[in-house]
């Protein structure tokens, strides 16, 4: 369905993206357990936890900023959440948090523990960046890291695991052919420059900004290589108890973001310049450009998303990443819930 906001004037936008980015600053566990304020007349009070710092993320400032939230019934507030993804995961299962949105690929393993967690549907695809060192015999293949050391900032992370992922897709054994190896976020191009990696993973909008600046980092692959080209990366969950108590509160939060991924994909400027005041190092300019690399009008439900988990959790399981006896089609039905049914 098309969104009636497509009109809505940039101007407003961008002043209601700024006085949100004021009220948004980065917190961690501790914001979770503060109380929520009185919401706007007629409107439910929802507390949405998601990472600022994601440009990928950027539709949900729009949905803020916009009215979205708001057009389906909600007074949302969003909190930057700067923790752990159990420990955002518990704030879920407790009640500190309403709804977040986050990676699959960092989500699906905790949630393996039985987190009062439910997944209700994918955002969009793209944002994790595999970026190779010029002259170091690394290409734009990712069976020429066989050998080389490959920087990343979380040995447990969704830019770890997709690449492992797609490494052993293309016959290499991503433990014993790469040595992976840990470095904080912004030292990654230095560490490249200095020859102490000659490859390096993370997600935008730090690898897009990486690629920009440095003429000697290339691409060598993405989450929309190949057989990823329509797999989701984000994903949103809610409170299990929000959908026992308040169905139509978890299906609006998924209204209001599918909304705003479309309106992503069709006018990803108004997008950029919601979501610039958060990310302020990167112009609006380049947020367009990264908007438009990943795959805004991606957001499966349904059939669909539940077949997307379970192709995850299997590939999971083949890197030894999810429990040997998980099986993927249970813990599927296990996690998700279709709110647009019935």
């Amino acid at each position: 369905m098309t969104s009636p906001f497509i009109s809505l004037s940039r101007r407003a936008v961008l002043f209601g993206a700024a006085a949100a980015g004021l009220a948004a600053a980065p917190l961690g566990a501790a914001a979770l357990a503060a109380p929520i304020p009185p919401a706007a007349a007629g409107l439910k009070p929802l507390r949405f936890a998601w990472n600022a710092n994601a440009a990928c993320l950027a539709p949900v400032a729009l949905a803020k900023s916009s009215g979205l939230f708001a057009k389906y019934g909600l007074d949302v507030e969003l909190v930057n959440y700067s923790g752990s993804t159990d420990q955002l995961l518990e704030s879920l299962a407790t009640g500190k948090a309403d709804a977040a949105v986050g990676m699959a690929l960092r989500w699906i393993k905790p949630l393996e523990q039985g987190f009062d967690v439910k997944l209700i549907g994918g955002t969009h695809g793209g944002c994790l960046r595999m970026l190779g060192v010029q002259g170091t015999g690394v290409t734009a293949d990712i069976t020429s890291l066989k050998g080389k050391t490959v920087g990343t900032p979380d040995l447990g992370g969704p830019d770890k695991n997709f690449f492992s992922l797609l490494a052993q897709k293309r016959g290499l054994d991503p433990v014993k052919d790469i040595a992976w190896r840990q470095y904080p976020a912004d030292l990654l191009p230095v560490a490249a420059e200095k020859g102490e990696i000659q490859a390096f993973s993370h997600s935008d909008p730090l690898t897009w900004l990486f690629l920009k600046r440095h003429s000697f980092l290339f691409e060598v692959a993405t989450n929309l290589t190949g057989e990823y080209l329509n797999r989701l990366c984000c994903l949103i969950g809610v409170r299990g108890s929000l959908l026992r108590q308040d169905r139509a509160a978890a299906e609006s939060v998924y209204r209001a973001l599918l909304d705003a991924q479309t309106l992503t994909h069709a006018e990803p400027r108004l997008t950029a310049e919601a979501f610039q005041p958060y990310s302020p190092k990167a112009s609006v300019e380049d947020l367009i450009a990264m908007l438009k690399s990943h795959t805004h009008g991606h957001s499966p439900v349904g059939t669909a998303f539940r077949q997307e988990i379970v192709a995850y959790a299997e590939e999971l399981k083949q890197i030894n990443v999810l429990k040997p006896t998980t099986d993927p089609q249970k813990y599927a039905d296990r996690v998700y819930v279709n709110v647009l049914a019935g």
